[in-house]
């Protein structure tokens, strides 16, 4: 699910978007659109109880790399 709101904005998911969509389907759900730091993703896992979470623009500007997000969020207890 992309909030398009969000996307590229590297200023968070769409939280409230995410676990509205989250809590009217029953099929897995992956959130895009938002991401500018690894707290990010946390929040959406957290808060939201998605699936998955997508990030590009964090990667793509080279803000963060990818094994460094990995260590983060093997570090906050997410698989």
């Amino acid at each position: 699910m992309t909030s398009i709101d969000k996307d590229g904005t590297k200023d968070g998911y769409d939280i409230l978007l995410t676990r509205e969509i989250v809590n009217s389907v029953s099929i897995p759900v992956i959130a895009s659109g938002g991401c500018g730091k690894p707290d990010d993703m946390v929040d959406v896992f957290k808060k939201s109880n998605v699936d998955a979470a997508l990030a590009a623009s964090i990667f793509h500007y080279q803000t963060h790399g990818v094994n460094g997000v990995k260590m983060y969020l093997k570090e906050k207890k997410f698989p």
